[in-house]
Parts: C-alpha cells; structure tokens; sequence
C-alpha cells in the first residue's frame, strides 16, 4: 500500500505527529489535521483511501465527522480511536459503518496491520490510483473529488455479483462506467454486451435480447442466439432501461428470477450465467408512480445504484478531458495539435454543458477538423461552442478602435470630403487631417471617383 493516502484527525498535537511518523515509516502518504472541520474541508479537495479519526475532538466530535464522511463518501473506510470512556460510543459507531475502532494506547503494529485489512476490504486489488492500476477504467479521464468517490465505489462493488442501477444525464458516460465495473470484475474475460433498450423497435428487442427459433417469425430464417446467451459467463449492459415496453419487463423479470431464457418460438429454456448492470437518464421513481416502469423489476435491478455527476459538477475535469479528447482526435484526423490557447481553455472550462462529455467530445472535434495551427485558439472554441467571439480591449485600444471607426464612417458619409467631414465632426480642418493623419487614413479613397493613380 505505499502512496496510499491516509487522513488522520487527532487534537493531541504530539500523537499526530507520532502517528504521522509512524504511518509515513510504514509507506502511507500522511495528511494530519486537528480537526473534523479542517478534515472536511481537505475530503473536499482530496480523496483519502482512509480516514482514521479520534472520537473525542474540539466541536464536532469523531462520531459527527463519521455521519459527515458517510453521506459524502459512503466507500471510504473510517477508523475511530477512543478511549475508554468512549468505548460504548464506539461500539456503537462500528454498527452503524464505521469499520472498526482502536482502544488508545494501542500496538502499534495492531494499528497498522487494521488499516491494511480495511484498505484490503474496501479495494480488494489494491488501492487503483496509488498503484497506477487504472486499466480496468480505460478512458475515464478525472482528477476530481466527486468522480474519484464514484470510481471507488464502482470498484468496490465490481467484485461482487449483484446488479447495478448507474445513474446520470445522457452523455455522462453511464457505457464506459459500466465497462469499467465489467473489467474490475471477475467476470472481465468474459464478454461484456451493451444493448440499447430504447434504441430498438418493441418488435424486435424481445429477440435480440432472449433469441429465436428458425420459424418464430416472418424473416426468422435461422436460429438466433440472443444477447443473453451471448454474454453468458459475462455481463449485459441494459441501457435506457427506461425506456424497455412494459410487456418485455415482465419477460425480464422472469429471466431475472430464473436465470434462463426462452427464445422466441422455442419451447425449451436455456440456462444462463450474466451479471446484468443497467442504465438510464430516466427518473425510474416517477416512471414507477406513473405506471412505466414494474416496482418489481426496479427491485432487482437496483441493487446497487451509482450516479455519475454531469460534466458541469465536475468542472476541474474539462481541461484534462480536452486535451485527452484532442489528442485522440488529432491522431483520428493526422493532425499535430500541441493543445489549446490559455484563453480557450477557460472559455471551455466555464462554457455550460447539457450534453455533457458527448457534447465536449463533439466541440473538441470541431476544433480538431478546423484547427490550422498547433496551438487551438480561443475563436475555434467560441465558434464550437455557438457562442459570439468577444474580444477584449484595455481602455487606450478601445478608444483608439473607435476613433478610427468614427473617422471611417465619417469621410463614407461625406464622399471623402473633409470639410464636410470636421464639420459633423464639430473639429476644425487643422485638427481633422491631424486626426486622420495619425490613423493612416487617406480622404481620397472615400471619394466616389478616386483619383487614379498615374
């Protein structure tokens, strides 16, 4: 577990320091504050594999830190210290999730041996972003806090057989979250199949998903091994499955509850072995109350949910998925592209997203098919966007800007005479050449005939 990141709260200056040291000998990476306030405040910033926290703190006390880290981040494993006068306190805690506690003074090798079994529990393969193990989430690009809790428990939760409801608005990449749980699991030699519920007509979902028999229809022709049979020993991805027709949850379901399937047209079953993750952008809560959706097939496909946040919670992500969309692109085009301009990379990061990482894999391949040069500027990103070029002056260039603009329109309206011009302009002649002298403008050109050059 070297690298691994542990937080460690404890008033008792001279014990978090003894801590500290004792924990960074032992190959953690230590953040030590004195407070459940200033421990909060770092989760927010930073994602720890660990929290060991004491129960007695100045205001908010260990057990009120617990509830704090639960609703935030219920993956992460925390472990109270206590003495024994708060033993009955902690006790109580372990029953309602703390992983365990520590009765102070205590071994020290007791101290590290329990937070090596917690961090073995809550990531069985290791801790995934110390250890650089990030293959099994191949191209989910991130850096921040809110999708570093979502990983964890993605992977946490890979390693068990139950079914997972993911969550989010199209374009937040409920596919490549699922692939990831696929490739985390024990499962991961085995096929992984996504099918879009919503994207087939009602008609045909039911044979693509359970198959059919030569015969069961005008057009079958062939047998027909469904999406079930081919993801057996492996795991099916049920997108939008909101939008499944209510007379197929019913047939789901039954697979569900039995593990087997009947073709289309057939009279036998036949035995399956699919792990079944599904998705959708869809309230399921309103879709049920509405009659949408089966009470009871939302019970055994929710076993487990996890929402992916949109693309506007987890802002300090853009630039880091730009560039990692850009480069793909540009290799996808046969371009040289270094990255983008300073300024576009902030019109990116505060632009709004509705659709999310689709939206911005769709902006950065404008840029990429239009881009003339190694660096993306601010233009190309404003022109993907849709949104009006605005170029900012300082207050010497805006006055400069409009004084020629206004000597301009001036000599059009006049035909390039000046004495008409100074007139309109309230100037006398003297003082309008010099104007017009000092913004290289020539009157002659604005005249209807221009005096031809000889």
């Amino acid at each position: 577990m070297t690298g691994t990141r542990l937080l460690l709260v404890d008033d008792d200056a001279d014990l978090l320091k003894l801590l500290s040291m004792r924990l960074d000998a032992a190959g953690y990476d230590v953040t030590a504050v004195a407070s459940a306030e200033a421990a909060l405040t770092h989760l927010a910033v930073q994602r720890p594999a660990l929290v060991l926290s004491d129960v007695q703190l100045p205001g908010m006390d260990g057990l009120a830190l617990f509830d704090a880290i639960r609703e935030r981040h219920p993956a992460l494993p925390v472990i109270l210290l206590t003495a024994h006068g708060t033993i009955p306190d902690a006790v109580a805690a372990t029953a309602r999730g703390v992983y365990t506690y520590l009765t102070k003074p205590f071994d020290g090798r007791a101290l590290l041996d329990t937070i090596a079994q917690a961090l073995a529990l809550t990531a069985p393969q290791g801790d995934v972003e110390q250890h650089g193990d990030t293959a099994w989430r191949e191209g989910i690009v991130s850096r921040s806090n809110i999708m570093a809790e979502v990983l964890a428990e993605a992977k946490l939760v890979a390693t068990s057989q139950a079914s997972i409801l993911i969550r989010g608005e199209s374009g937040t990449g409920k596919e490549l979250l699922a692939r990831a749980i696929h490739a985390a699991s024990p499962r991961a030699g085995k096929p992984f199949v996504a099918v879009n519920c919503g994207a087939i007509p009602e008609a045909l979902l039911e044979s693509e998903l359970f198959g059919h028999v030569k015969g069961a229809f005008t057009g079958a022709v062939s047998n027909h091994r469904g999406l079930f049979q081919a993801a057996d020993g492996g795991t099916l991805l049920l997108d939008e499955i909101g939008d499944m027709p209510l007379p197929l949850q019913v047939k789901l379901l039954r697979v569900l509850q039995e593990q087997q399937v009947r073709p289309v047209g057939s009279s036998e079953t036949v035995p399956i072995d699919v792990r079944i993750l599904s998705a959708t952008h869809r309230d399921l809560d309103l879709a049920m109350a509405e009659g949408l959706f089966r009470e009871d097939l939302y019970y055994r496909l929710n076993v487990v949910s996890i929402t992916l946040p949109s693309l506007n919670e987890r802002r300090e992500d853009i630039p880091l998925l730009a560039q990692h969309l850009l480069n793909r692109l540009a290799a996808k085009y046969d371009k040289r592209l270094n990255g983008f301009a300073p300024d576009a990379l902030k019109a990116l990061s505060m632009a709004t997203w509705p659709g999310n990482v689709r939206q911005l894999h769709n902006v950065v391949e404008q840029v990429c098919a239009l881009a003339t040069s190694p660096l993306i500027p601010l233009s190309l990103v404003q022109r993907a966007l849709r949104v009006p070029s605005m170029e900012v002056l300082n207050y010497a260039q805006a006055r400069e800007r409009f004084e020629r603009e206004y000597l301009v329109g001036l000599l059009k309206l006049t035909d390039g005479n000046v004495a008409d011009a100074a007139r309109l302009a309230d100037r006398n002649r003297t003082e309008f050449y010099r104007l017009l002298q000092r913004n290289g403008l020539n009157p002659g050109l604005f005249r209807a005939d221009p005096p031809v050059a000889e």
